[in-house]
């Protein structure tokens, strides 16, 4: 796990077999360490056993397993403190799937690297994987992004929603089980507002505030009261209060806009903070 402090101080904790925590060991730790004496860190997101973290100054760092490319380093070796990915200053926003990246850039145009096994790179070219950043397509509408361990999803400046990559489970949301390896649009709602993902299931929430899922739903991930499996977006209760949603590997958190927070699903090790 990583979180960046309000001061831009970077910390991490946990496994650490790969480097992962960007600490210039393999050492685990229990407890949260700073990863170098720098303040200037704006946002980090783990995946399976890689790290990617950006600045302010729109830059995009990467440490940890690299074996599926999923450092965006050029090459296919793991190191175990942050590394920049090229010398672009022009990343927005990134987030991290089991083993590939995903990442908006400030001019809207959306870049993939990384494991592609499911065509969760969405870059319809059937290659198993990719180290360095490839752009999806030309457009330059691209707002939001979240990942799911083998899937991906954005949301477009115009508040349509699209996904790729694994499609089991209704991972998706696109009515079918079905892996697509080219951004699919979910339904045709143009309201979307964040996205996230997790183990097979992924979360979205509305500019109205309300809270939809969808995926994997065997420890009852989906918040819909039953572990049926959902292919399309499945509102969670009623409520209209939802800020942010964050998709763990089997469950979930989320703050609602009184700053509350909600957790549901598997609770296995605890991971649920109840």
């Amino acid at each position: 796990s990583g979180s960046v402090k309000i001061d831009g101080s970077l910390w991490t904790w946990g496994a650490n077999t790969y480097g992962q925590l960007g600490n210039g060991n393999t050492a685990a730790t229990s407890s949260p360490g700073q990863v170098g004496p720098l303040t200037n860190w704006l946002e980090a997101a783990a995946g399976y056993y890689h790290t990617v973290a950006s600045k302010p100054d729109g830059s995009i760092w990467t440490w940890g397993y690299n074996a599926q490319s999923q450092l965006g380093t050029g090459n296919n070796t793991n190191y175990s403190s942050p590394v920049q990915i090229g010398a672009l200053t022009d990343w927005s926003k990134t987030a991290a799937g089991g083993y590939h990246v995903l990442s908006v850039k400030s001019d809207g145009t959306l870049w993939s690297w990384g494991l592609n096994n499911f065509g969760q790179l969405g870059t319809n070219s059937g290659v198993a994987q990719t180290n360095s950043p490839v752009q999806i397509g030309a457009l330059t509408t691209w707002a939001e992004v979240g990942v799911a361990a083998f899937g991906s999803a954005a949301i477009k400046t115009d508040g349509t929603l699209w996904t790729w990559g694994q499609g089991s489970t209704g991972s998706l949301g696109t009515g079918s089980n079905a892996n697509t390896s080219s951004p699919v649009q979910v339904g045709s709602l143009t309201t979307w507002s964040t996205i996230s993902g997790g183990s097979g299931t992924m979360f979205a929430i509305k500019t109205d505030g309300t809270l939809w899922a969808w995926g994997n739903n065997s420890y009852g991930q989906l918040g819909t009261g039953n572990t049926d499996n959902c292919s399309s977006p499945i509102q969670i209760g009623a409520l209209t209060n939802w800020s942010k949603a964050s998709a763990q590997e089997q469950g979930n958190i989320a703050i609602k806009t009184d700053g509350t927070l909600w957790a549901w699903g598997d609770n296995g090790q605890g991971q649920l903070g109840i």
